[in-house]
């Protein structure tokens, strides 16, 4: 590394790496991992992101994003294969989640969609990066969606769990089929102050009523979820969901930096960079369209789509070869 390179990243912020072990957790598709990383937090502008990293620090970086209410552990059955095909893997945890945390105590908890897009760039940009590849699920997807979407050069594939994931928080949305609506049953409690209070007191109740709603067919453990239950006692967590699920349905403001860029999302433009769509069979949203046209329409170069079997909304978690596939179909 260039003495220039040195000083860049020592001015960006990288603090406190730490090896962190634990025995090995039981996955999805059979895999298994040794529960070890190296855990390290980078100081961008607005946050001090915790990150897990992983594989040869000059390998081609891959970056994982976890979404709501999950956190990196997601990743875990992704990871070694990526690292041993010489892959650099970093799997940041969210605003919100985990160690990280916003660095001006005063600040505003908000969480719109280009914001945690913008983070995404920013800890790209901390690390040094001028090019990764992206795949996410939920709030991870959507990021990774924006990201690509926003920033085309700095992205050189996409692995879209879900599909397009870019929403207009512009325009006030109408209202769905019955069960459609049903489905989306904790954005409405988030829209009220009860929900606002059942989040804060009943947090582990909720996320793990959610873990198990969105992938029937997945049985977690108790050991699963207690080794992700920290994260969601970050001290910003509830502020955070909050303002994001509010925020997408037209209820409250976000950052006067982003409303340009939320107009401009709201007209859902297509994302060009080399993508592969995964989309779990096993939702509990429903079963995704075997018609493709959908995704097609959105990513104009799209690979390939595919409907992974034995996969609910926690798709990594539920089929890490599938995504770990898919990416080093992209990266060949």
């Amino acid at each position: 590394m260039s003495q220039s390179r040195r000083d860049f990243l020592k001015s960006a912020g990288v603090v406190g790496a730490v090896a962190m072990g634990g025995p090995p957790l039981e996955l999805g598709a059979g895999a298994r991992v040794q529960g070890s990383a190296t855990s390290r937090r980078v100081q961008t502008p607005v946050l001090e992101i915790g990150y897990e990293e992983h594989g040869p620090s000059a390998g081609f970086p891959i970056l994982l994003l976890h979404g709501f209410p999950y956190d990196v552990r997601s990743f875990d059955g992704v990871v070694a294969p990526l690292a041993e095909a010489g892959h650099r893997v970093l799997v940041p945890y969210l605003r919100g989640y985990g160690p990280t945390r916003f660095r001006d105590p005063d600040a505003p908890r908000m969480a719109e969609q280009a914001a945690i897009a913008q983070d995404v760039v920013d800890f790209a940009d901390a690390l040094g990066l001028d090019q990764v590849a992206l795949a996410g699920f939920d709030w991870g997807n959507r990021a990774a969606c924006i990201t690509a979407i926003l920033h085309p050069e700095r992205v050189r594939a996409q692995v879209a769990c879900g599909g397009y994931s870019v929403q207009d928080t512009v325009t006030p949305g109408r209202p769905g089929p019955a069960v459609a609506e049903a489905r989306l049953w904790y954005q409405w409690y988030f829209n009220t102050e009860r929900g606002r209070a059942g989040l804060e007191s009943n947090r582990h109740d909720i996320i793990r009523h959610l873990w198990d709603t969105w992938s029937p067919g997945f049985e977690y453990t108790d050991a699963q979820y207690d080794r992700s239950a920290p994260s969601f006692d970050n001290p910003d967590f509830v502020d955070v969901v909050i303002h994001s699920y509010r925020h997408r349905h037209v209820n409250a403001p976000g950052e006067s930096r982003f409303l340009d860029v939320e107009r401009g999302l709201a007209e859902r433009p297509p994302i060009q960079v080399p993508a592969i769509v995964l989309r779990g069979a096993d939702s509990g949203f429903g079963r995704p369209s075997a018609d493709p046209s959908g995704d097609q329409r959105r990513f104009s170069t799209l690979v390939a789509r595919r409907i992974v079997d034995g996969a609910g909304h926690d798709l990594p978690a539920h089929r890490p070869d599938a995504v770990a596939d898919a990416l080093l179909e992209l990266l060949r």
